[in-house]
């Protein structure tokens, strides 16, 4: 409707001819209107659109052969990065922009390592429309790569923005680019870890499966919604999905997911509510190299709320060869990736400034069943690449021509979300004993009264070695206590570190778990 009233008023003689000064910023915005409606078709004949359009979509998908996304062109995928990015959407014809909606949409370009082309529609009135691309849609370096990208005629993704940190500017908050990776921010946060809509055969022999969202269609909210909603189609060689994404900003940033799957094939590794981070280094796994930077991550530990109550907490590694760990559980009721620490001299990166990058924690909504949250740790020398991967494996998998439903909530907070209790694990390190050729580390918490320490105690075990000593030292720096905890791993080459904080046998805090390794253990 306000589509065909631009078009009509701006037709008008009295518009095309002298315009008072009171019209101006009007006649702006219905140009601006003009060209979102262009992008949007050529003809607005939108088809009907629900949820239950995309689960059509994707049970049929699934009764066929997976077939190969259309890909970019080599003139556009052999772009290099700093040509790439240069290529940026026209912001005066962002989706909704000018209109009373607060968010409003903008669209990324195949090419570089963007190969996969992507169709994407808009939803108003339970209409869908598909966005198209003409030779004013990018921003670009030279006018013939708009020409080829209009010629292509799809996208590579699409970032939404809101309002997020003020009221008078809409900022990008949460982008859906490459495979089927997206990734959010929260008020006050820098980009950091991503999410995935699936995750299939991770660091198998075969090797791993990357499914793609290859269609997204964005329902517009109208001017009083504060959340929006989009839908995707996954495609994969094992699967189809259907995906709904209702998508909340603020403090923190929440999405909340939900999923009908439709195996092609059998699927024993498959992981839910993928998650994936970079860890260079930390004070528990230092740099094998000088770094005057402390720490350099975008997460720093997994956490786990267990379906029997019991919280975990496991720092990080970087490993010299991949390691792989399992938390058996049942009916979970949370894990995530978390960044704690929010001080920069944690981290002391003017650049990274991970010390504004969020965490992601995972809610599921329903119940999960048996099943295990697997982390894995790859070794990496460089901070630009991911390493780190955790999701929640299901302990029957997926079944051939068995439909998958499943919910869960994603936020993006600053920490743990929810908190476990008033006492949080703040630091952990390693190191030798001092006056003895031992090995040692020390685990920080925080938020406890000097006057409840002295009944405190550290429960430790180590599944090769021995424990040595385990003592509990008040530390006023962060109005908390220490906790230190010798050990000799004897002739392991990997051993597993649990330590429980107790007070009157019942834990005070999360479970610290850590996989100690040995510097010397051959490759």
């Amino acid at each position: 409707m306000h589509c065909r009233f631009a078009n009509q008023i701006m037709g008008y003689p009295f518009f095309r001819k002298r315009l008072s000064a009171m019209f101006l910023s009007v006649i702006v915005l219905l140009w601006m209107e003009v060209a979102y409606c262009g992008l949007v078709a050529s003809h607005r004949t939108g088809d009907p659109f629900s949820r239950d359009t995309v689960l059509q979509l994707a049970s049929e998908l699934a009764q066929t052969p997976f077939k190969e996304p259309e890909k970019a062109p080599e003139s556009l995928t052999e772009l290099d990065y700093s040509t790439y990015r240069k290529i940026n959407f026209q912001q005066n014809a962002a989706i909704w922009g000018s209109s009373p909606t607060r968010f409003s949409i903008q669209l990324f370009a195949p090419g570089y390592l963007f190969k996969d082309l992507v169709d994407i529609d808009v939803v108003e009135n339970g209409l869908d429309y598909p966005v198209k691309v003409s030779t004013s849609s990018f921003k670009v370096p030279n006018g013939s790569l708009g020409t080829i990208l209009a010629q292509v005629g799809k996208y590579a993704g699409l970032r939404l923005h809101y309002p997020l940190n003020s009221d008078d500017y809409k900022d990008e908050f949460i982008v859906f680019q490459g495979a089927s990776y997206f990734r959010a921010v929260s008020k006050g946060q820098l980009y950091g870890l991503s999410a995935r809509g699936l995750a299939i055969n991770v660091a198998q022999p075969k090797g791993e499966e990357y499914p793609i969202f290859r269609r997204f269609w964005v329902e517009r909210p109208s001017m009083r919604q504060k959340a929006v909603v989009v839908h995707a189609l996954l495609d994969s060689i094992s699967v189809a999905g259907a995906y709904r994404f209702g998508i909340y900003p603020g403090s923190p940033t929440r999405v909340d997911v939900d999923v009908v799957l439709f195996p092609r094939l059998d699927i024993e590794h498959v992981g839910l509510a993928p998650l994936t981070s970079m860890f260079m280094h930390g004070p528990l796994d230092p740099s094998d190299k000088p770094d005057y930077r402390p720490a350099v991550h975008d997460s720093e530990a997994l956490a786990m709320a267990r379906g029997n109550g019991e919280r975990l907490w496991r720092p990080l590694n970087n490993p010299d060869k991949l390691q792989v760990s399992a938390f058996l559980d049942e009916k979970p009721k949370g894990f995530g990736l978390i960044q704690r620490h929010r001080q920069f001299d944690y981290y002391q990166d003017l650049e990274g400034k991970y010390h504004h990058r969020p965490s992601a924690w995972v809610e599921p909504i329903g119940d999960w069943g048996k099943g295990r949250v697997e982390l894995f740790e790859i070794p990496s020398t460089s901070e630009a690449n991911d390493n780190i991967v955790a999701y929640w494996k299901p302990a029957q998998g997926l079944k051939k021509g068995q439909p998958f439903s499943y919910s869960y909530r994603l936020t993006w907070p600053d920490d743990e979300s929810p908190t476990a209790s008033r006492v949080r694990i703040v630091r952990s390190a390693s190191g030798q004993k001092l006056f003895d050729d031992n090995k040692e580390i020390v685990v920080d918490y925080s938020d406890i009264p000097v006057e409840e320490i002295k009944d405190l105690r550290a429960e430790a075990s180590i599944s090769e070695g021995r424990i040595l000593e385990s003592r509990v030292e008040p530390n006023p720096t962060i109005g908390g206590a220490r906790v230190f905890v010798t050990f000799d791993p004897e002739d392991a080459d990997v051993s597993e570190l649990r330590v429980q904080l107790k007070k009157n046998d019942k834990p005070v805090a999360a479970t610290w778990l850590y996989r100690w390794i040995d510097e010397d253990w051959p490759l």
